[in-house]
């Protein structure tokens, strides 16, 4: 039977529908806002024997046939998951994953589509309100709900679900999930936003978030599934075992400095327990926690456990596991010019997290094109974010960039994109690398960093210098929490909270948030951004000792660009029949000439000299002709009343005979003759466009500007 309930949020109704679509699925919902449209359904199977972690998979696709087009590409049909389908499917994923029980392994999958698009209402929030309310309405055990929302800020206003045409002019593009109580999830942009404004922006999605918790709860007392009843495994044999005889040791072993000496300590200690514990053959078929703790599975899950209560028992008594205080930095070192011949390069180090940035400058040729369910367009600036295996000493399958190394990139390229000048001032498309060579912690925050330095050593002109900063937490109570600045590896993973925020002196670029609780109050989050905006302070001096400022020119290896406005009434004349023109322009020069419909011309060489050559023609061939110039122009035909030259090609003007000199002229062959190079002034342009000119008022001009008499003829 078909459900709905809707509430109007924003300028338009935001809908949720069930019982008529996808009902073999667990939970099916369909979600409506303008006119576009997602489905989202959930289903779940048995748990995979030995596993000891959630298989929760969560995935976003966008099908162009929801916008009314056809997919680019020889096969028209939709391939590999794009970069926002990858991006979506991480925030669909985010929330949701704290909200299932502890020790609940069964296969869980959430699949989103757009099937109709307004290209004016982005389906992402769509599909996460979805995943919730497909969940809820299902037998799983989901905690929720849970409600998300898309928040702008145009003119000092917030503004809930706003369209493509208000995002670009938003100075705040901010995501947010959380439950009817707390916030659980947060990924937002700003124009350096100050933090106070940011909390105000949370608050104002918390608030719009409760109204679509609302819904889903009252869209389960209409169609919920009753939930089904799971027995979790009872480790309560084991844990008291290997709690009593090596807890002690465990949490001596990670209060030892230094990565690798602490988790070879604890490995070791690891090693033995196991040893002395399970059997040296792992039991067949055990089902988890009825194995009597004798099997290697079981070991492990419990053990993973007595280490997260080690780690954050010594967090909480004011030992953090490498010896710093709660709002200590590790130690920074930042370089810039390691490499040559690229454009621009920056090493940031914090302590075992180091980044190795790379900038290259390029030309309009080099933006990258996005298509999708909105129109076409193209990115001048990208940051792609490389993590190999041996980073953390380990050894991997080398394939593409995952969803984390999607995920760590899009955010430190947003984060830094608020700062980078615009296009008109500086024409160049900017790819920045950053190669994570080593990480213990935040190694997207080091991205943002290396980033700031990198450009400036580019030559980029950035408003402002970005750092960025993680911060954890460990909740024991709502009274008893702390909170852990420039977190490790150990805290991230044994910790409840992963707070990652960027931005300059001025405020905020880039947040997010991701959770490991149900959710953090209002407290907790006001506090992190006090103690990162200190810890970001302290980073940006830090990284200020390296370089100052942007430099003043570019690499001497990156393309000069120049760029010109001409009549686009021109433009022909530039391009030339067949292209002719504009071809033999490069040919001559090397530069590469760009043309834009509105007139812009812009020229790229990978020298100067090539580069202002190639403008010089230009500008020869397109310029207006101005009363007033002296020209430097060739004799293309004599008459007796005068001369014809050409002053730019294809326009000519008329030097009268009596204009050709002071002195007394009888026949203008005695001045000039045809293919004669003379310099002319403009003194005139009729109604009819013919153009007047005068050789003796350039000579005189040419002779007053030297100090001297007019030269002998």
């Amino acid at each position: 039977m078909k459900q709905r309930v809707e509430r109007q949020i924003g300028d338009q109704v935001l809908a949720i529908e069930t019982g008529f679509l996808a009902k073999q699925a667990a939970g099916s919902v369909l979600v409506t806002y303008g006119d576009t449209v997602v489905i989202v359904a959930c289903a779940t199977g048995a748990p995979r024997a030995g596993i000891d972690f959630f298989p929760l998979t969560c995935d976003y696709r966008e099908r162009v046939a929801a916008a009314g087009k056809f997919p680019g590409g020889f096969l028209k049909r939709e391939g590999r998951p794009t970069l926002k389908e990858t991006l979506t499917s991480r925030l669909m994923d985010r929330p949701i994953r704290p909200l299932f029980p502890a020790g609940f392994f069964d296969e869980v999958q959430v699949q989103a589509n757009v099937l109709a698009s307004d290209r004016q209402n982005d389906p992402d929030v769509l599909a996460m309100n979805g995943a919730s309310a497909a969940l809820s309405i299902s037998p799983l055990p989901f905690l929720g709900p849970l409600g998300s929302v898309r928040l702008a800020q145009i003119e000092g206003r917030f503004v809930p679900f706003p369209t493509m045409d208000q995002l670009e002019e938003s100075d705040l593009d901010l995501v947010v999930s959380g439950s009817k109580t707390a916030i659980l999830m947060i990924e937002g942009f700003a124009r350096e936003m100050p933090e106070d404004r940011m909390l105000e922006a949370l608050e104002e999605c918390h608030r719009i978030i409760r109204i679509i918790c609302e819904m889903q709860d009252e869209l389960v007392a209409k169609a919920g599934k009753p939930k089904k009843d799971y027995v979790l495994a009872d480790y309560s044999v084991l844990t008291e075992r290997l709690t009593s005889q090596y807890y002690a040791e465990l949490k001596a072993a990670c209060a030892i400095s230094g990565k690798q000496d602490r988790n070879n300590a604890v490995k070791a200690l690891k090693d033995r327990a196991l040893a002395e514990v399970a059997p040296s053959e792992p039991t067949r078929d055990f089902k988890p926690g009825l194995a009597g703790g004798i099997s290697e599975p079981d070991f492990k899950h419990v053990w993973h456990d007595l280490h997260e209560k080690a780690i954050r028992a010594l967090i909480v008594e004011g030992t953090r596991p490498d010896g710093r205080g709660h709002t200590a930095l590790r130690a920074i070192h930042c370089e810039v010019d390691l490499l040559p011949r690229v454009h621009g390069s920056a090493l940031f180090q914090r302590g075992e997290t180091q980044a190795l940035v790379t900038i290259t400058l390029g030309t309009g040729r080099d933006e990258q094109r996005v298509d999708g369910l909105i129109e076409e367009y193209s990115k001048k600036f990208m940051l792609d974010y490389y993590f190999p295996s041996y980073s953390v000493g380990e050894v991997r399958p080398i394939r593409g960039p995952g969803r984390r190394e999607m995920g760590h990139g899009a955010l430190a390229e947003r984060s830094v994109k608020p700062v980078l000048p615009d296009p008109d001032v500086f024409p160049y498309t900017i790819r920045v690398i950053s190669d994570i060579l080593e990480s213990n912690g935040s190694s997207s925050m080091a991205s943002v960093c290396g980033a700031t330095l990198g450009l400036m050593a580019a030559g980029v002109p950035i408003s402002h210098p970005v750092a960025g900063i993680s911060v954890g937490l460990v909740k024991e109570s709502e009274d008893r929490w702390v909170l852990l600045t420039d977190i490790i590896g150990d805290e991230d993973h044994h910790g409840d909270m992963d707070f990652k925020i960027a931005g300059s002196q001025n405020g905020i670029t880039g947040i997010q948030l991701d959770l490991k609780i149900t959710g953090i109050s209002r407290a907790i989050i006001e506090a992190t951004l006090k103690q990162s905006r200190e810890a970001r302070l302290e980073i940006l001096r830090n990284m200020l000792t390296a370089i100052r400022r942007p430099r003043q020119e570019i690499s001497v290896w990156a393309p000069r660009l120049l760029r010109t406005k001409i009549n686009p009434e021109k433009i022909g004349l530039l391009i030339g029949p067949g292209g002719k023109t504009i071809r033999a322009i490069q040919e001559s020069t090397g530069a590469s000439i760009d043309v834009e419909d509105d007139g812009t011309v812009t020229v790229a060489s990978h020298d100067a000299e090539g580069a202002m050559a190639a403008m010089a023609q230009i500008e020869g061939l397109t310029a207006s002709i101005q009363i007033g110039r002296v020209y430097e122009g060739r004799v293309t035909s004599v008459k007796e009343f005068g001369a014809f030259v050409e002053l730019v090609p294809g326009k000519d003007g008329l030097c009268h005979i009596s204009e050709l000199s002071d002195e007394y002229v009888s026949s203008v062959g005695d001045v000039c003759r045809v293919g004669d190079v003379m310099r002319v002034k403009v003194i005139a342009v009729d109604d009819q466009d013919r153009v007047k000119l005068s050789r003796k008022a350039a000579m005189r001009e040419l002779a007053e500007s030297a100090g001297g008499s007019t030269p002998a003829e």
